[in-house]
């Protein structure tokens, strides 16, 4: 199934004011228009570093940029498309502390 990312729109924001990493996240959104997804295990094998957190929380976490910043999406498989609803995006640095105090489940920003 295709992926219906919402909000393309923030990952370009976001893009437009890191230019170290504006060609990684490029690269990711050309992914993502591309992808066929019918089971989260097509997510790891579009995006082979990519982690699908645990505890029922539908997330998984993207690396872009050689792991310098971090994506966290929620992922819904609808019948014919897959949600991907971007939660969260920022360093890597700004992800550690999110874990730091098991945000990474819950945080919603967008």
């Amino acid at each position: 199934m295709k992926v219906h990312l919402i909000k393309r729109q923030t990952i370009e924001q976001f893009a437009a004011r890191h230019a170290r990493g504006r060609t990684s996240f490029e690269d990711w959104l050309e992914k993502i228009r591309l992808a066929d997804w019918n089971e989260t295990n097509d997510i790891k094998k579009t995006f082979n570093a990519a982690d699908l957190l645990g505890k029922g929380s539908s997330r998984v976490i993207f690396d872009i940029a050689g792991n310098l910043y971090r994506i966290i999406c929620k992922y819904a498989f609808g019948d014919t498309e897959v949600h991907l609803f971007v939660c969260w995006i920022g360093t890597h640095a700004e992800y550690d502390r999110l874990c730091s105090e098991e945000k990474q489940y819950s945080v919603s920003i967008y």
